[in-house]
């Protein structure tokens, strides 16, 4: 009989494989790399300390980091803003063709 493990989900799930520290290691990479890797690009931001401390109550809450929420939030109205301005641009090339669309079959068509 062998002492070898399957590889099952079973094994890794009950820590059979996977949790000995002798074959775990650092990985090596740079922040640049990750960054680049991830397609994010770091900014330095002055935001009031009560933010800050409201971000990491409310991501801590979510289960995420702080940074991770902020990211999401700012996707958030990024995306909102930039429909809202296609939404307007819409409209506005309407008006010029002389079209009467309503304002709420604008917004389901945007």
């Amino acid at each position: 009989m062998s002492d070898k493990i399957m590889d099952t989900d079973e094994a890794w799930d009950s820590r059979q494989l996977g949790a000995d520290e002798a074959f775990a290691a650092v990985a090596e990479m740079d922040d640049s790399a990750l960054n680049e890797a991830l397609e994010l690009q770091p900014i330095s931001i002055r935001l009031h300390k009560s933010l800050v401390e409201d971000f990491k109550l409310i991501a801590g809450m979510n289960g995420l980091g702080y940074q991770t929420l902020m990211r999401q939030v700012l996707k958030r109205f990024a995306d909102c803003e930039k429909k809202q301005m296609l939404r307007d641009m819409a409209a506005e090339y309407a008006k010029e063709q002389g079209q009467e669309d309503s304002d709420e079959e604008l917004r389901k068509a945007a």
